[in-house]
Order: structure tokens, then sequence, then C-alpha cells
């Protein structure tokens, strides 16, 4: 009798053991073709899958008058395979495969290339399967430049009864000379996990159930790591999807705070969940709002997204509760509003899990109609404590996000091609946010419950941030997938495929704000004509490598700037080489854009994208140029932050920029900064290191002191850097002024002088006199907080740029909640009771007494790495110095 009771525990317990190792297995695809159209017959992607050509295949009929082409141009950020041949059609084409019934993911490559010789304008078609219309009226070029991506990806669900998924590509009656082509297909098996036949599921702001089930078809829109880095396809459970960061999507300064579980911790996937519905490392990462109830109740964690109007979207909410404090119902309980509706009452994750404890995943799909309008439109999600629920800890919680478009009753998923002025920027970047600016949060009140200003602000000031470095990408991705845009990206527009782990299904690499390829080579011809043969009068600025010139492209269209070394001085070779290797893998609306470069002729020459408003620097002092409002400087310390912040955590491997200084932030039309000359940078030590030994570079005023002396290079020695820049935008004098040597020693260096002066508490005596009166206190005590601690002598000490920039973000909405209650007004409306020359004007009393000026004066050089060095790097250089490098290359 024990023997048989015995027996029975033993068998149960294996049943367990299988089941849970079915649940904690991936998806293995039974069906998984990939095809790259027109291509050799077999193909190695930088994932390493195996693509097939659809040339001679059984998919395509057998008389087609189809073409198959290689792509005239190759942009340094798309990957070879499948994007550089396609097929073309001038006519309706239908491919035929053999598939298992059952859901398939679609995915659709796309590069706007020319194709034997066709105009790629021309390209405007539509796709079809079956009953749902896929794409309409699709123009790859349109679409491409409107989201600044070089590729896209386009993602579908749909389920297949038949034995064969037919896809059917035809031109466009409407648009003359009309052909349809495609790169790259491909169709994989997936879990019929996104079904809502259960009846659960219910339309938010009604009582109504929403089905979607096999008839149903999806377009993939966004899929979100909430709180954590990219996950690309060859590290998600199975199906190849690609998850996102989701700090693009933040609204405005509500960032929350982005939480990690500890190194040990084990996702527990209930059988009702098998672990293929979501990678672990969705669930091992969050972002929640932080420890400070009284600042939590205040805001909301918001989320927003740009997505078609005149559909009902699916978004399903991953959850999974890690922290160890938090293991019971009723801690931590908050409400989910989607679209200004609430969605969830009081949702709590250990209640919705069995009250089992923490580290059990789950997940809830809400179902929301965005109303037919013009374009696109906003779809938010937030989050905010729930109070009546008398919880122990007043917060949120979010794993991950995915948002997919459900075909309308016609079977249509397709959408209108995006237009420029139409599409919101989701790429940062930083991959990333919009500034502060550009969503005004008093145009957002209605969707928002509670107050962002301030509040949001405040989270960053009160929460001690720590970034949790997750392991990187471990797939070697092209160029593309390195630099954050694709993960930065919508998924039905990513950029850079699956390969690099965008947001959205549809994918495209975020490119240049220029509509035609990036970084393409230049003929020397071409640049001369671009420079009216080099003419002198358009030179923006000359230095020790040679000259740049604005000038003009694509049939004087597009403004931009010329960058030409100097063939007699034999500089700067190296850094030629790296800022085409950097500045052709990374695009983020905070970097400055490499649109090409020419090598003809012994020539070393770049093209950049123009920069209309020049270097920061040169609206700071030694000017004529009106001097900029507190909070502008703000921004633009905002934006620069962003673009270094990406460097260091957005890209398959850190970067550092190593030349960080205020002639290295451009301003463009719209003053929006962007890091620029990446000349000097270095990729990051690998992960079981601290640092990078190297020489030391860089620009004297702003050198990272422990780089200088220990020769180890860190992301920290940027975060000085930036320190240095803070100080200079709030006190408008130069890094290094060597006229101060002989009267004032102590106050050469900007950064050990306002480091003194902050220690004192006299910091506002040395700021700008423009600024005077006009920062409000709390936002200046706290810039003058974030700038000390980014000049800390060791770089442990040091905040991470990510840190930083919450902390600027959280400065800006102490100012704009002060002016916005009418306690300070940032104009010059009074007279500053300051003298002397300072900052380019005559003051009276002022704390330095005649004028500042530059130690390129002075003929001040010192010697760093064997290498003597100018200090002329760290005065104010002539206003259309426009790239520091070039105009300081001695300072290298």
């Amino acid at each position: 009798m024990m023997g048989t009771k015995k027996s029975h525990l033993v068998s149960i317990s294996v049943w367990v053991f299988i089941i849970h190792v079915i649940y904690a297995a991936d998806y293995v695809p039974a069906d998984n073709y990939l095809l790259s159209c027109g291509a050799a017959p077999q193909t190695t992607d930088s994932d390493g899958r195996v693509w097939n050509s659809d040339i001679g295949s059984k998919f395509a009929p057998v008389n087609d008058n189809s073409l198959t082409a290689d792509a005239s141009t190759q942009d340094p950020s798309v990957p070879q395979v499948p994007y550089m041949t396609a097929r073309i059609f001038p006519s309706e084409f239908t491919y035929s495969i053999p598939v298992g019934n059952g859901r398939k993911f679609l995915r659709l490559h796309f590069y706007p290339s020319s194709y034997d010789k066709l105009n790629a304008s021309s390209a405007v078609f539509s796709v079809s399967s079956g009953p749902y219309t896929l794409l309409r009226n699709f123009s790859v070029v349109q679409t491409t430049e409107a989201l600044n991506y070089a590729f896209i990806v386009k993602e579908f669900s749909i389920n297949v009864d038949n034995g064969r998924l037919n896809l059917t590509f035809n031109p466009s009656s409407s648009t003359t000379n009309a052909y349809a082509f495609v790169n790259g297909i491909e169709v994989v098996s997936m879990p019929d996990i996104y079904n809502t036949v259960d009846g659960l599921t219910t339309i938010v702001g009604q009582s109504s159930s929403f089905i979607i089930d096999n008839s149903t078809a999806l377009e993939s829109v966004y899929r979100l790591n909430v709180g954590g880095n990219d996950i690309s396809p060859p590290n998600d459970t199975g199906m190849f999807r690609s998850w996102s960061d989701d700090s693009p999507y933040i609204f405005a300064a509500a960032l929350g705070v982005t939480d990690a579980a500890a190194s040990n911790f084990t996702v527990k996937y209930p059988p009702s969940i098998p672990s293929y519905v979501a990678p672990s490392t969705v669930y091992t990462t969050a972002r929640t709002m932080g420890p400070t109830p009284r600042v939590n109740l205040n805001y909301n964690l918001t989320w927003v997204f740009s997505v078609d109007s005149g559909f009902f979207y699916m978004v399903r909410l991953h959850f999974c509760e890690f922290q160890p404090e938090i293991s019971k119902i009723n801690q931590r309980v908050f409400q989910i509003f989607i679209n200004n509706q609430t969605a969830e009452e009081a949702a709590d994750v250990i209640a919705w899990t069995g009250d089992k404890g923490n580290s059990i995943p789950t997940y809830r799909n809400y179902v929301v109609q965005v109303f037919q309008g013009e374009g696109q439109q906003d779809l938010w999600l937030a989050l905010h404590p729930y109070t009546e629920s008398k919880s122990q800890y007043y917060d949120s919680i979010l794993n991950g996000v995915e948002i997919f478009k459900v075909n309308d009753t016609k079977g249509i998923l397709a959408g209108p091609n995006p237009i420029p002025a139409q599409i919101q920027e989701v790429i940062d970047p930083s991959r990333g946010r919009p500034s502060s600016s550009s969503r005004n949060s008093k145009n957002q009140t209605p969707i928002i419950v509670g107050s962002v200003v301030g509040g949001i602000a405040a989270l960053c000031f009160l929460c001690f941030i720590v970034f949790v470095l997750l392991q990187r990408r471990k797939h070697g991705k092209d160029s593309s997938a390195s630099d954050g845009p694709h993960g930065w990206t919508p998924i039905g527009f990513f950029g850079n495929s699956h390969t690099s782990g965008s947001a959205k299904t549809a994918t495209g690499s975020y490119a240049s704000s220029l509509p035609s390829n990036l970084c393409r080579h230049f003929s020397f011809v071409e640049i001369k004509a671009a420079t009216n043969d080099f003419d002198e009068s358009l030179i923006l600025g000359v230095g020790g490598f040679g000259k740049v010139y604005r000038g003009d492209i694509d049939g004087g269209t597009t403004k931009v700037a010329i960058k030409r070394g100097n063939p007699l001085s034999g500089q700067g070779v190296h850094e030629f080489e790296t800022e085409i290797e950097l500045l052709s893998k990374l695009r983020h609306r905070h970097l400055v854009s490499l649109i090409g470069y020419c090598e003809e002729n012994s020539e070393m020459i770049l093209v950049y994208d123009y920069m209309a408003y020049g270097t920061l620097r040169e609206h700071l002092y030694k000017t004529n140029k009106p001097p900029l409002p507190w909070k502008q400087r703000l921004e633009i310390c905002i934006g620069a932050a962003r673009g270094l912040h990406y460097l260091h955590t957005g890209a398959k491997h850190t970067i550092i920029h190593r030349d960080v200084k205020t002639t290295n932030i451009l301003l463009d039309e719209k003053w929006v900064a962007k890091v620029s000359d990446f000349g000097l940078s270095k990729t990051g030590p690998a992960l079981d290191h601290t640092h990078v030994s190297t020489v030391v570079k860089g620009s004297f005023g702003y050198l990272d002191p422990e780089y200088f002396r220990r020769q180890q290079l860190t992301d920290k020695s940027d975060v000085y850097s930036f320190g240095v820049v803070l100080f200079e935008v709030l006190c408008a004098r130069p890094a290094l002024n060597a006229a101060l040597a002989k009267d004032f020693k102590e106050q050469v260096s900007l950064a050990e002088w306002a480091l003194h002066c902050q220690k004192k508490g006299i910091l506002d005596q040395i700021i700008d006199p423009y600024l005077k009166g006009k920062i409000a206190p709390e936002c200046f005590k706290k810039f003058a907080e974030i700038a000390e601690k980014c000049v800390g002598d060791q770089g442990i000490d040091r905040p991470s740029m990510g840190d930083v920039l919450w902390n600027l973000e959280f400065a800006l909405q102490l100012q704009e909640s002060v002016e916005e209650n009418g306690g300070i007004h940032d104009t010059d409306t009074e007279e500053t009771p300051f003298k002397g020359t300072y900052g380019g004007k005559k003051y009276p009393n002022a704390c330095f007494d005649g004028d500042v000026t530059d130690s390129k004066s002075s003929g001040m050089t010192m010697s760093i790495g064997g290498r003597s060095l100018a200090s002329e790097d760290s005065d104010g250089l002539t206003p259309s110095a426009v790239f520091s490098q070039i105009m300081n290359p001695s300072g290298r």
C-alpha cells in the first residue's frame, strides 16, 4: 500500500516536471521561411539566420514578368541580408507558400532604393493576403522619409486554414509607372497567444467583450521591454520578435524609476502562461513610480503612442512583481488608464497571480477604439496609485507593452502613408523622447490624471536611481541594429529590421533627416558643385584640419555643412575614419547626422546636416548674439544629455564621446541640441571590465582628472566633461581662462572655481549676469547640485548620464512651475547689478574686473599623451566655428 502511494507521488512529480519543462521551453516554429528576394541561393544575416532565395522557388509563378535587381546604393545602417536585393513587380504578383494551418507571423522587409534604374518614388503598391488588405497605396520612400528610417519591416499575424499563405503585390493604379517590390519575406509559425476567445477582454469604456479569433488579422504596432534594454529577435522565445526600450514613449519628464530583478531572480511561469508569451528579460525589468508616496500621488506614469485612426487596438500589458518587499495582496494597487478612460480600477499583480508571492508573470489585454480622424492620433497609457485600497505602497508597475492594430470589418489593416507634419517624433533615444517643450503639458492636461509638472520632476530629485546594465545584445548586428534607431521606433515602422530590436513590428531603421540615403559616397565633382567650387564666401569655419563650408545638395533643396580636410596638413586620418564608422551607425534626434563622405583624390570630406544656429558656445559668451533665456539653456542641456545618454546605453556597445564641450553641442533651426564630433570617440569596456586603458585625448578644461591621472577611460569621463558644460552654460565663461592666471589663479579652471563657489554657497555670485533674478531658486539649487556631482574627482562618485538627464528634466519642471505661477519671468526685463565686460557685454559692479579673455590669446599650451595640445579648445571660437574638430585640431 505504501509502495503504491509512493509510486503515485513519483508519477505526479514526473508529470509536474514534464509540464514545467514544456511551459518553460521556447516555442519551436513548424514553419520558418526566410526568403531573400532576388538574392543568391543561400545567404546568412547578421543574426546567423539562413535566408533562401526566391529565384526559381516553388512559391512564385513559373511564367511571370517580375524582375530581380540589386539596390543601387547601400545605407551603412542597413544589413546586407535581405535588403540589398529585391524582386520588382510591374503587375500583380502572388507568392503561394505552403504552410501548416494556424497562425503565422508575416514580416515584409523593404529598403527604399533604386532597383534596375527605376524611380524609387514610383514604388507605390498594395499587399494583400487572402481576405486581408495589409498595405494599400503604400510608399516605402514616403514612409521612410516621414519617419526618418533607412528601412522598414512590417509585421502581421495571420491565421492560415487552407495549407497555403498567399501574398499578393499589386502596383497602384493611381500612380504613373507604379511598381511593387519587396526585399525579404518571413513566414514564422506562432502559437495562438493573442486570441481573446475567452470573452474576458472588453473594450475600454464599454462592457461588451471584444473577440480576436482565427478570423482576425493583426498588425504589430509597438512591442516594448519597459524599463529595460532592447531585446533582439534571436533573444526572443522562438518567434523572433523585437522588443524595444520604452523610454522614447514616456511623456515629458515622467520617467519614473527603472528597476531590475536581482541576478539570482528566476521568473516562475504559471501553467496558464507559457514562457514563450514573453521572454523572462521582459519580466525581470520594470518601470515604477518610485518610493515617495507624496510624489507618486501627484503625477501619472504615462506613455504616448502614435497610431492610425479608425481602428481598434489590442493593448497587452505584461506584469511581474519581483521586488522582495512586495509579495502580498494590497501592497501595490494602481489604476490603468487608456486614452483617458479607466481600463482597470484596481490593478493588483499579486492578486492576479493567485496570491502566490512575487516572481510570477501575468498579462492583461485591453481593447481601445481610436475613432476615425485625419492621419495619426495619440494613444495614451497612464498608471496612477489607487488610494481607495489603502495599499501599503502608493505606486504602480509595468514590465512590458504590446500594441496590435485589428483589421476592420472589411479585412483592412492598411493605414495611410505618414506625412511628416503629422508624425510625432518618437526617437529621442535617446532613443529619444520628445523634448519637454515639444509636448506641452498644458495641452495634454485633459489626458492626464494628476499633475505632471513638478511632481514628476520631484520624483527624479527624491529617488536615487540605479541603472542595471543588462547584458547587451549578443548577436552580431549590422551597424543599424547597434545603434538604437530601431529600438526606438514603432514596431510597425522600425529601423534596422528585427536585427535591431525595434519597437514596432513594421521596422525601419532611423535615418538622417534627409530624404536621400544616409552616408552616401559623394564624388569630388558633387562636393565642388555643392560648395560652388569651394567658394570662400561659404566658409563657416577654418582650422588646422581644414575648412567647413555651407553647401547645397539634391538640386539645392538641402543645406549641409561640408568639412574638408586640408590635404597638406596630414592630420585627422584616424578621426576621419572614426567619424564615418560611428556616425554612419548612429541615428538619434540629439546626435548630428552624417550624410556622406568623399575620399577621392586623397581628400577627406565629411557631409553633415546643416546646423543653422551653430555651436552652443557662440550663444554664451564672446558673441554679439542675444543671450539665451535660462529655460532655453536648460532645454539645450537636456537635449545634449539625451544624446550622450543614448551613446552610453542605447547602442549595441557603450560609446564614450571623449570630447564633450560646448563647441561640440550644435543647434539646428529649431534650437534642438545635437552632440557632434566623434573623431575621438571610443567603444566602452567589455562587460567584464570597468574601463578602457588608452592614451589621454580631449580638450583641456573639460578633461576628467581621473582619466588624466590613470589613463583609464569610462563613461563617467563624459559625465565630468558635461558637468563643465553645465557650469559654462550657467556662468557664461570659458572652461579655461588663462587671462586670470596672474591675479586670480584659482579662477582659471571653471570647474574648480565653480565647485569652490558651490561648496561655499556663493555660486550665485558668479553666474551669467544676464540670468540674475531669472532662475527659480529651487531650479538653481537642483542644477547646481547635479553639475557639482558631475565634476566629482572620482568617477564612482559621479552620476550616470541617465541620472543627469532626469535631474535636468526636474530642474526644468521646477522652473516652468514657478513661471506658470507668475513667480518669475525668464525674459530680459530688468537691469543686472553687475558690471565689467562679461559674456560680450559690459556690466557695472562685476565680480570679474576686466574682460574675460580666452586662453588662446595667452599662448598657453600643455602636453597630453606625448602630444602638445593648445588649450584653445577651451575658449570662445569664432561664431562660425560649427565643427570644433576642424577649428581646434591641435586640441586633439
